[in-house]
């Protein structure tokens, strides 16, 4: 069992940066895949990016360039560092985790998940 508890998310202005945190509970963490997604009002949740527990990442293309997936397994966490933001990156953003060594970038794929955190993003 994985617990995963985010953190990071707020208000800034488009352009601004923000990075998000995903503290995950167990000792296994290495060996987990983790993800983050997000989901506007109104919308289905949507991959945004994902990393391998070897550090492979990939990206959604609507966040390539702008964000950057990371992990630290001495510390049990990963972080989504974003920046150059935009009013429609505005969500509440999810992590979660799978344990499996490949990238997973479905949400199906995934089998906990954090509570979430707003991100909004003012023009």
């Amino acid at each position: 069992q994985v617990q995963l508890v985010e953190s990071g998310g707020g208000l800034v202005q488009a352009g601004g940066s923000l990075r998000l945190s995903c503290a995950a509970s167990g000792r296994t963490f290495s060996s987990y895949a983790m993800g983050w997604f997000r989901q506007a009002p109104g919308k289905e949740r949507e991959f945004v990016a994902a990393i391998s527990w070897g550090g492979s990442t990939h990206y959604a293309d609507s966040v390539k360039g702008r964000f950057t997936i990371s992990r630290d397994n001495a510390k049990n966490t990963v972080y989504l560092q974003m920046y150059s933001l935009k009013p429609e990156d505005t969500a509440v953003y999810y992590c979660a985790a799978a344990y499996t060594i490949l990238v997973l970038t479905t949400k199906h794929q995934y089998d906990y998940w954090g509570q979430g955190t707003q991100v909004t993003v003012s023009s």
